[in-house]
């Protein structure tokens, strides 16, 4: 249907020749008059178009506006455009609501060079691109998608589901923005619900798999009708209830002012974010008392009469196509288009100006809250800065939404939901644990086929009903038996077969496009083990090992130092130490190394040589014997070492090394350390790792560090580690991704490090294999130094000298006499 209307002095027919002024501007509008948008909008731009007549802006420039009905189907939205332009002559077209009707119509009129101002509530970026006359005449709605995720994370919500019409600007737009704007907070999308834009009978199924799920934050972005049956089904599902989260965007938001009490009061502590515009001012006033006015006039049945922001667009829309049309003394479309992109003025929905063909977005949305049968304004978000009760300069910001205060929520009145439901009694948590486990220490699950019971056992079992304990809240929970590898147990909850799962597993990056892990509860590395053989070498100089060189060498200082004191006190009395110097020394050190070894004191004259080699006897005997006891102790003891230490050498070997059966570390060895598939062997137990290393099946075990210490606890005298560790793994809790369950069990279980439960149940569970008589390196038995017999030597070179010199003052005082 075509509404041709008549504006001011203007009149459809006999316009004059545009040079010779005062004729008409033609201008066409394609909407979807059947809905509150759209009978929002045709007012607007009737009330435009009209304003601006006798506006001081119009410089005697009349307009003819042709409106056509496109009843939101996009092929008729196609053919209203054709019919405009072929039959019409319009010069300018002001485009429809949904992208889907606008890029019909951006299409005919790019082909006839007729620029068309869109008023969509997104417009995929190529679009301009593509057709050079469409001009994005409304602010996108990109940016208010990051207020939606500031929401979220404010409430401190890690997961939500989406439900968005399944129309191809959500799919390209708003639900690409919006994912990302999520990611970006952290925040997880649980579930997405596309609903087609004319609701299905499916829908009630539909909310009511949602429902069955953990997550309660729903995040709606549907047109104004199908937002309406969606809360109208979601009320009897009870899905309006406590605990739930709502949260609305324009198109819907943007007309909440148009519901009556009853519809409102069926949507109690939804929150809202809507686009934002000044209503201050007289350009405002003005414009909301003609508008309401009319649209009462030619709507008498709508419930609600006041202006919203897509009647603020449409008004600044036409008031920028009737503003360059004014200024345009020039035919043709592109000069009408470069007019329309040099604009810059204050409008009603905000500042008017183009870049690259796009109106500059808004960066400030409007944040609402049902509360009962009216609505209410809690603040503001502005992009890089946050939330705000105000606007202005003197407004303050937060990144908590917190800050705007109590929000009345469903069920409400004040209590911040939690935004997912826990298990309950009737409905646990199913935790998954493997069942061939290499390590009975960490997970033993042991079945009695007599009771047909099935008790879960071990370390990593223990563990996590202690780490539940400390949760503040109750939780649920069933263990189920998983027979398969560690990567099939892992991706049972990605298929939702397992709510969690609790064992040995290992933290791999590829397990995160499945899972989500909490911190590790082990070491994480992995080790070589191999095992040991008796070390070889030379040991034909190992006598002098006993003592370090420096010991020796005091020694023979001594030996010598003495052997000269006993020369000098005994020299009278014996002819043996007369003569040559040589015969003299030789004499001298053979009787002191003597003495050092027996006493003979009947043939010593001296009682200072006596009280000399007494204590120098005492400490040759000690000296003596420790010599003989470390001496013994390097001889008896086995020096040990690994067969091998070097991963490249097994590799060129083409040797077989074992690793667990199932585990991440097969494709280790492979993709990393570049082993053959073929010389990867994968078993099941310790028990068989110690067969295949006695056997030489396999030359070496890579272990995970927490496998590996048991395993070396049990076996310590056969098999010893090797080579170097690699940071990787480390056992952990898994969870869906983005769970809200894994920042609390996180934190519990740092906890129970914090409060000695790990180490409590590690002492009890894990150490309980001891190595007794460990093979100890050559270093153990080590060379002995002076400093073990600093007193010895001390108290014989005080002694000798202390003789020395009484013998020296004797000799003195008598040969004074």
């Amino acid at each position: 249907m075509v509404v041709l209307v008549s504006i001011a002095r203007v009149a459809a027919t006999n316009l004059e020749d545009e040079d010779e002024g005062g004729v008409a501007a033609i201008i066409g509008a394609v909407i979807d008059n059947s809905s509150r948008i759209g009978k929002e909008k045709t007012v607007a731009i009737k009330m435009a178009l009209e304003d601006f007549y006798h506006s001081q802006n119009n410089t005697n420039q009349s307009f003819v506006l042709h409106l056509m009905n496109s009843h939101g189907d996009p092929p008729q939205a196609a053919l209203a455009a054709r019919d405009l332009i072929d039959k019409q002559k319009v010069q300018a077209i002001i485009g429809p609501q949904t992208w889907e009707e606008t890029s019909v119509v951006a299409n005919v009129c790019s082909e006839n060079s007729i620029p068309v101002l869109s008023l969509a509530d997104a417009t995929p970026n190529w679009a301009t691109d593509k057709w050079h006359f469409l001009v994005q005449a409304s602010q996108s709605q990109f940016l208010q998608m990051k207020a939606v995720s500031a929401i979220v994370q404010s409430w401190e919500w890690y997961q939500v589901n989406i439900i968005y019409e399944d129309t191809e600007s959500l799919s390209t737009g708003i639900l690409a923005h919006l994912s990302q704007a999520l990611a970006e907070a952290g925040v997880g999308i649980s579930n997405l619900l596309a609903i087609p834009p004319f609701a299905s009978s499916s829908l009630s199924h539909d909310l009511m798999k949602l429902k069955e799920g953990q997550c309660r934050v729903f995040v709606v972005h549907l047109s104004f009708p199908l937002a309406l049956h969606l809360f109208e089904t979601a009320k009897k599902l009870n899905m309006m209830e406590k605990d739930y989260v709502w949260i609305t965007t324009d198109p819907f938001t943007g007309l909440v002012h148009s519901l009556n009490a009853s519809t409102l009061s069926s949507m109690k502590g939804i929150v809202g974010v809507k686009s934002y515009f000044s209503q201050l001012g007289h350009q405002y006033e003005d414009f909301y008392v003609k508008f309401r006015r009319r649209y009462s006039s030619e709507n008498p049945n709508e419930f609600d009469n006041e202006p919203g922001i897509f009647a603020a667009q449409a008004y600044d829309a036409a008031w920028t196509l009737a503003l360059a049309m004014n200024k345009t003394n020039k035919k043709g479309g592109q000069v009408l288009l470069d007019k329309i992109l040099l604009s810059n003025f204050s409008g009603l929905s905000g500042k008017i100006q183009f870049t690259n063909y796009r109106l500059d977005p808004a960066k400030t949305f409007k944040i609402i809250n049902v509360m009962g049968q009216t609505y209410g304004e809690l603040g503001f978000w502005s992009d890089g800065q946050g939330f705000s009760r105000t606007i202005g300069p003197d407004a303050t910001y937060s990144s908590s939404m917190k800050v705007l205060g109590p929000v009345f929520w469903p069920g409400g009145p004040w209590d911040s939901p939690r935004g997912w439901t826990l298990p309950t009694i009737d409905k646990p948590l199913r935790i998954g644990v493997p069942l061939e486990s290499t390590l009975k220490q960490f997970v033993n699950i042991i079945q009695d086929e007599c009771d047909n019971t099935t008790s879960f056992q071990g370390f990593a079992v223990q563990l996590f009903k202690e780490t539940a304990e400390l949760l503040p809240y109750h939780l649920p929970y069933k263990f189920y038996t998983f027979n398969g590898t560690y990567d099939d147990l892992v991706k049972q909850i990605y298929y939702k077969n397992f709510d969690a799962v609790v064992g040995d597993v290992t933290i791999v990056s590829y397990r995160y496009e499945y899972a989500e892990f909490t911190q590790p509860y082990t070491d994480p590395g992995v080790v070589m083990i191999v095992p040991v053989r008796v070390k070889g070498g030379q040991r034909g100089w190992l006598f002098l090992k006993p003592f370090t060189r420096t010991m020796w060498v005091l020694i023979g200082l001594m030996i010598i130092y003495n052997g000269f004191v006993l020369w000098m006190l005994e020299r009278n009395h014996f002819p043996d130490l007369k003569g040559s110097m040589l015969n003299q020394t030789g004499t001298m050190c053979w009787l002191s190394f003597i003495t050092f070894l027996s006493l003979h004191g009947d043939r010593l004259h001296s009682n200072l040589s006596r009280m000399t080699m007494v204590v120098w006897l005492f400490a040759g005997l000690i000296i003596t014997q420790t010599y003989t006891a470390n001496l013994a102790s390097m001889l008896t003891v086995e020096k040990l070492e690994p067969t091998t230490d070097d991963v490249d050498q097994l590799r060129k070997g083409n040797a077989i090394v074992g690793c667990d059966r199932g585990s991440f570390l097969k494709n280790y060895l492979y993709e990393v350390l570049h082993f053959q598939p073929t010389n990867i062997r994968q078993i099941s137990s310790e028990e068989e790792y110690a067969e295949a290393l006695r056997n030489k099946e396999i030359a070496a075990a890579f272990l995970e560090v927490p496998v590996a210490k048991i395993f070396l606890a049990k076996y310590c005298k056969e098999f010893i580690q090797a080579g170097p560790m690699y940071k990787i793994g480390g056992f952990a809790f898994a969870f869906p991704r983005e769970s809200p369950l894994t920042a609390t069990v996180n934190k519990a279980l740092i906890k129970a490090f914090e409060n000695g439960k790990v180490l409590d149940l590690e002492n009890k569970m894990l150490v309980s294999e001891q190595c007794e008589n460990t093979n100890t390196d050559e270093d153990d038995t080590a060379s002995l130094g002076p400093n073990s017999f600093w007193a010895l030597f001390t108290l014989t070179g005080t002694t000798s000298t202390i003789a020395l010199l009484v013998y020296v003052f004797r000799k003195n005082h008598s040969n004074l006499l």
